[in-house]
């Protein structure tokens, strides 16, 4: 890449094939939950990863570009470590716990990646595609929002009472002692 418009058009390649197997991931996703509300979460995320894809193929022709062709890697791998939580056979709160912590790793990296190409952008005097990345950066974060409100009201403390459930039963197999972190926002 030579030259700032180069990778600008990268990261909307990158943008666009991440936001392409989301489409494809998030309703197995959702499928795969056990809890109501996380499942409708999915798939109301899942309508607006459709959207984003439409954004992106607004975006690719204002600047001329074909975004096809190119692989994200980084989102293949997300993808594939959550698929690895659905072959488990038991939906149980705590493999929605799990669902949730990579839902997040997914959220946290779009929205370093459009908050990037919104800078690149910004850069480079492009207002219009900077207000497309931005509605679309604010929708990442209000679905991370939307996790981290669901793992902390009810799914978290459900994992940790299974779990503690299981300990007083006598079960072996290694129960969770400790309270589930995922989701718990940095203060």
């Amino acid at each position: 890449m030579e030259n700032m418009r180069e990778v600008l058009e990268h990261e909307l390649k990158d943008l666009y094939s991440a936001e392409t197997q989301l489409v494809k991931a998030l309703p197995k996703m959702a499928k795969g939950a056990s809890d109501p509300q996380l499942r409708q979460a999915f798939e109301q995320h899942l309508t607006e990863t459709e959207g984003h894809v439409a954004r992106l193929e607004q975006i690719s022709e204002m600047v001329n570009l074909k975004p096809r062709g190119h692989k994200c890697k980084g989102m293949e791998g997300l993808i594939a470590e959550g698929s690895d939580l659905l072959s488990e056979e038991d939906a149980s709160a705590a493999r929605d716990a799990a669902l949730i912590a990579a839902a997040q790793r997914v959220e946290h990296y779009e929205m370093a990646a459009y908050g990037s190409a919104r800078t690149f952008a910004d850069l480079l005097g492009e207002a219009d595609i900077v207000e497309i990345l931005d509605q679309t950066l604010e929708e990442e974060k209000a679905a991370d929002e939307k996790l981290t409100q669901i793992a902390e009201s009810h799914v978290n403390e459900a994992a940790l009472n299974a779990a503690a459930d299981m300990q007083n039963e006598g079960a072996t197999g290694g129960g969770m002692t400790e309270r589930p972190t995922a989701s718990r926002r940095s203060r």
